[in-house]
Formats: structure tokens, C-alpha cells, sequence
């Protein structure tokens, strides 16, 4: 959850809509247990039958995470629970329950000094440490938090050790995260919310100690209530009050029952309003009861009114309804009560903070604006992302999935092509080959998938040593599904209809081919990671692509100046239909009525030929559209 209060809702206006290659080559810290119990509900709805969910989830979308986005994730697990998160979560499952709140057990520190250690639940931990063995064969880098994973993933974004986090917990920014990815599907076409803290502050005026003010006002997953009478709206008022620097001194001022906003503080718009004192200083002019503009109705009577331009009070204009005066002392009058009404808000909002007990607490205060949830004993960790165990993986997944070896291999090409490309562009001599048995043969054609351009890769292999790190019934053809290549049986059939659904981010299966005795590979590969590992390849293809283009457009152009009409001359054979300007011919023109007879000419004879042809005509007194009727009928 995070802050309270819907502030996603608040923060959705600045948010950036990235598309699928905005994190190519960037570092992103992920928060596991976010992927842990994400759509794990929704999936075991959909396939009742789903053998461990978290860890189909998470392998999918660390694939396509790491192949079809380019990203390099670093993946953080939650270390122990603070008391008072622990705290937060009982009351919440009190209330939910309808028990007492009174029997809340405390976690209020004994007399040691020191809080009761509160363990995490058992299945949910067991979930977290099958993911942890499974990113840990994918080859990825995984660390562990002393308290809240969103906590080190904002630590290592501040700290520049990623660029930016995927959490959905919102006290991500108060933790100092700079860019957020509140939600990633890498299957999904439209393009996923990005959230900057500079744009955060550009729009809304907030910094990250303003956003702590503001939890400890609404509340979040460390303190349930926050203070009575609070919203975010209200809360986003106060707060912007105050600079950043002075806003929690201010709080805890106020905690205290000391009124910032009151006579002597160091508001200066407190002190333009006027006090029990100075009340009488300022008198609003009289005002003319029937007009509504300065002076009494008895001078208007007399003199009449300067505003209404009149002499006699019966012609003084009568104020409409919902009238408002404009003149200096009006608006003066206006402006010192908007400022009584301003300064009354504050002060109710400042009750409202004094009557918290020990407000505001200082230990979420701690707890957000601390930056040890790094362990720096032993230096920065060093962040590394190795090649995957694929046999150890296999072996993993078969015992945990039920999933064939076949299907894993599939699955796993994509990530295998992209560690490939990526050595290769590092170090071009090195003699590589995918998987140990495929190697690069061409560029086949640009492939958009989810509105981003991949290059359509194919490997090849000869079939003699083809063994069963994929089996194939028949050759697949561009655009068939993997369902041909691979023999599943009737559990992993359904697991994956479940995993081709949205609610995973399952990557394409390559294609397999066979051509001349050959085995071909056919996989999607990022544009710019081809060029680098294979430039001359890269050059060939885009060369051609120049040719087809030119000879398209040469085509083009010729059948466009061919297509231009031109009347056959000789007669016209029967059966052919008339042109429109044959059909309807124009009695203007002097053309004859009769078709196959040749138009009069032009002048005098023309104008003949037409009144004679008009007085053979017997039909010459029905109307034109009639006479058209009964000519071609």
C-alpha cells in the first residue's frame, strides 16, 4: 500500500508513459515480494490446478524483464519487519475480522529496552526462498534488505546504483527512490506509468520530507489512523505551507501545542490580519441599498449615483441578483475575510494535530529518512548478472512445475540469444555459439511486437546433431504456435493456457524450421544489440532493405503513370460498358441521342441537327429524367 489516502491517485497526473524499450540497458531494483503475491490470486482462479504460481510469475517475468526488455534487474527481498509495520498489520486484521481492537497485542518495547522480533509467515517465506533458488540458477543478482525491500530499492536508486524501481508500495518516494515503475506487464501494448520525484516536485510542490509530513498526517502501512479528520486533499494543503526544511520542526512544534500561525510567529500573512485590537480600524464605506454602490440611498436620492450615471434615485439602477461591488473598499473587505477564514482553517488544523498523543512519531520519521538499509560492511555490492544453470534450472522446474525439460528449454532461448548477442558485442572474437549448438546466419525481416521494431534473427544448426534440447513434430512455419513444436501433456497443456493470459509475461517461443537438411532457429532480437555483435550482417540486411524499397517505389510509379485512361478508338465491341460521359450524353455538344453515329459539329449546324433530332423525338414533352428512362429501357 504505502501512503495512505489514494496518493497514487494524487501523483497520476505526473506520471510518464514509457514504452517496452525504455529500459533497455538500464538497472532497475525490483521488489520481490511485490512479484511474489502479485496475480497469484487471479491465477489460481483461471487454473485451479496451477502448481506454485509465485514461481511461474517470476520466472516469466524475469525472462521477459531480461530478453524482450533489455533490462538488467537486481532483485531485493525483504529483511525483518519493523514492530511497527507487524503493529499495523494486526490492526488491520482486527478491524477487517470485527475483533476488538482492545486486544491488539502491544509491541511496545519491555523493559530490556528492545522490541520482540516479529517473524513473517511461514508460507509466504517458503514462496520467497523457492524464488530466491530460482533467480538465483537465472543467473541473477539478488540482495537482502535489513527491513523493507522498497526501502534498499530507493537507497540503491538514490544512490545511483539503478536507475529506477518497480514497487507498488508508494512510500517508495519517502524511502528517496527518484524514478518508480508502479506497474510493469512487458506483454502488454500500451506503454507503463513512470513516476520521477522531479516532476513530483515540479507539479506539485512536494519533496521527499513533505511526503513523510504528510503520511504522518493520513497515515500509511506503519500507522494505520494518522491524525482524525485528515484527508489527502487537507493534508496536501498544510504541508505546502511550509519549506522542506522546516515542515517536521513545524509538526513537532505544533505536536507540542505551539500555533505557528498565531500572533508573534514568523508568518507574515498572520500579521496582516487584524486582531481583537485593530478590529475597528478598518469601517467598510456605506453602500446604497438599491444599487449596491458606495454611498447612503439618501445622498443617491439627491445627488444620484456616479457608478449608475443617473440624477434621480426612481432611475438608479436596480442591483441584480448575486451582485458584487467592486470598488477598493469591498475588495479590501473581501480579502481581510478570506484571510480571517485562511488563518481560522489553520488554527482548527493545528488543534486537530495537538490533540495526538505523542505526535509525531518519531520512529517513522527514522525509519524513512534513514539510508542503512545498505549493508556497507563489505563495501558496495558488487552487482552481477551471470550466465543461467540452465540443466540445474531444468531440474528445478521439473520437480516444482511438472513442466517438461523441452518446454524449459524453449523458454529460455530468448535470454540465452540476448547473453549471446551481448558477448559478442563485448568481444567479437571470441568463437560463440547460442546454446552450444546454433549459429548467427541472417537478418530475416523487421518484426514490430507491442509497437517496438526487433530484427527477426535466424540461427542455424545442422539437423545431424540436433538432440533433445528441443524436439519438434514438423517443421514450423512463420505464425503457427508453439503447440507443434513441443509434445505437452494434458496438466502443462492447461498451465499454459493459463500463462499465455495477460496476467503473465510469458516470451514468444522461437520458431523451428527446416530447410535443405538444415535446422533453423527463427528468435525477436533487439535492433541495436544485433548491430553491435554483428555490424557487417546488420549492413547487408539494411542494404537490401534499401533495394526492395527503391524497386517497390520504381513498380509504383510505373503502374501509376500505365493506369492512366485512354479512350479505345474503332468500334466498341458489345458487352462493354459505356463511360459515364458516353452515357449520359449532352444535348449542348450537339451529340446524337443514337449511339454509333458520329456528333454534329459545332455552330450553326449543331444547333440544327439538334432541333431536328428534338422534333423526331415523340417523347420530347415528358420530363429528361423520363425520357432517359424509356431511351435505355
Amino acid at each position: 500500500m504505502g501512503v495512505g489516502g489514494s496518493f497514487w491517485d494524487l501523483l497520476k497526473p505526473y506520471a510518464r508513459h514509457e514504452g517496452a524499450g525504455y529500459l533497455r540497458g538500464r538497472r532497475v531494483a525490483v521488489d520481490l515480494s511485490f512479484w511474489v503475491v502479485s496475480h497469484s490470486t487471479a491465477i489460481r482462479a483461471r487454473s485451479p490446478g496451477a502448481r506454485k504460481p509465485h514461481l511461474r510469475n517470476t520466472f516469466f517475468r524475469t525472462l521477459s524483464l531480461f530478453a524482450k526488455m533489455g533490462a538488467f534487474p537486481v532483485f531485493v527481498v525483504d529483511g525483518q519487519p519493523s514492530p511497527l509495520k507487524s503493529q499495523a498489520r494486526a490492526a488491520r486484521f482486527f478491524r477487517g475480522s470485527g475483533m476488538d481492537l482492545a486486544a491488539l497485542p502491544s509491541t511496545e518495547p519491555e523493559s530490556s529496552g528492545a522490541a520482540a522480533p516479529v517473524k513473517r509467515n511461514a508460507t509466504f517465506t517458503r514462496c520467497v526462498e523457492e524464488c530466491v533458488e530460482l533467480l538465483e540458477y537465472l543467473g541473477m543478482p539478488v540482495l537482502w534488505a535489513k527491513g523493507e525491500a522498497e526501502a534498499l530499492c530507493a537507497q540503491l536508486n538514490s544512490e545511483g546504483h539503478v536507475d529506477a524501481c518497480i514497487t507498488a508500495d508508494s512510500d517508495a518516494f519517502l524511502f528517496g527512490a527518484k524514478t518508480v515503475i508502479k506497474v510493469l506487464k512487458s506483454n502488454c501494448k500500451e506503454p507503463f506509468e513512470c513516476y520521477n520525484i522531479a516532476d513530483i516536485e515540479a507539479g506539485l510542490g512536494l519533496k521527499r520530507k513533505q511526503m513523510v509530513a504528510m503520511t504522518l498526517l493520513i497515515g500509511s502501512d506503519h500507522d494505520l489512523h494518522g491524525v482524525p479528520g485528515f484527508g489527502l486533499e487537507t493534508a496536501l494543503r498544510f504541508v505546502q505551507l511550509f519549506e522542506e526544511d522546516e515542515i517536521l520542526d513545524k509538526l513537532r512544534e505544533i505536536g507540542r501545542g505551539v500555533y505557528p500561525f498565531l500572533e508573534g510567529s514568523d508568518n507574515p500573512q498572520i500579521h496582516d490580519l487584524p486582531s481583537s485590537s485593530t478590529k475597528g480600524s478598518f469601517v467598510k464605506s456605506p453602500h446604497c441599498s438599491h444599487c449596491g454602490h458606495p454611498g447612503s440611498k439618501k445622498k443617491h436620492s439627491k445627488v444620484g449615483c456616479n457608478y449608475c450615471l443617473v440624477d434621480a434615485l426612481e432611475n438608479c439602477v436596480e442591483k441584480p441578483a448575486g451582485f458584487k461591488c467592486e470598488c477598493p473598499s469591498c475588495e479590501k473587505a473581501r480579502d481581510l475575510k478570506e484571510q480571517r477564514k485562511h488563518a481560522n482553517w489553520q488554527i482548527k488544523v493545528c488543534r486537530r494535530i495537538a490533540a495526538e498523543t505523542n505526535f509525531p512519531n518519531e520512529e517513522i520519521i527514522k525509519l524513512y529518512l534513514s539510508d542503512d538499509n545498505l549493508d556497507k560492511e563489505n563495501g558496495v555490492p558488487l552487482l552481477s548478472w551471470n550466465k543461467p544453470d540452465v540443466e540445474a534450472l531444468v531440474d528445478f522446474l521439473t520437480y516444482s512445475q511438472n513442466w517438461e525439460p523441452s518446454y524449459i528449454r524453449q523458454r529460455m532461448l530468448p535470454m540465452l540469444s540476448t547473453i549471446y548477442l551481448r558477448e559478442v558485442a563485448s568481444s567479437p572474437s571470441t568463437p560463440l555459439l547460442l546454446y552450444d549448438q546454433y549459429e548467427f546466419d541472417s537478418i530475416q525481416r523487421i518484426k514490430i511486437r507491442h509497437g517496438h521494431p526487433y530484427y527477426l534473427v535466424k540461427w542455424k544448426r545442422d539437423t545431424q546433431g540436433l538432440n533433445s534440447s528441443i524436439s519438434s513434430k514438423k517443421p514450423v512455419a512463420e505464425g503457427e504456435t508453439s503447440s507443434e513444436v513441443v509434445l505437452l501433456d494434458e496438466d502443462e497443456e492447461d498451465a499454459v493456457v493459463c500463462e499465455s493470459s495477460e496476467l503473465l509475461d510469458e516470451p514468444d517461443v522461437p520458431q523451428v524450421l527446416t530447410d535443405d537438411g538444415c535446422c533453423f532457429l527463427l528468435t525477436d532480437e533487439d535492433i541495436q544489440l544485433v548491430s553491435s555483435a554483428f555490424p557487417k550482417e546488420t549492413t547487408r540486411f539494411q542494404e537490401q532493405q534499401r533495394l526492395k524499397e527503391a524497386k517497390s517505389r520504381s513498380r509504383k510509379s510505373k503502374s501509376s503513370t500505365s493506369s492512366t485512361f485512354e479512350t479505345p478508338k474503332g468500334p466498341r465491341p458489345s458487352g462493354v460498358q459505356l463511360s459515364i460521359t458516353e452515357f449520359y450524353r449532352h444535348s449542348k455538344k450537339g451529340l446524337s441521342i443514337e449511339s454509333g453515329k458520329k456528333p454534329v459539329g459545332e455552330g450553326e449546324a449543331s444547333k440544327e441537327g439538334s432541333r431536328k433530332a428534338s422534333d423526331r423525338d415523340p417523347n420530347n414533352g415528358l420530363l429528361k429524367s423520363t425520357r432517359r428512362r424509356l431511351h435505355f429501357d
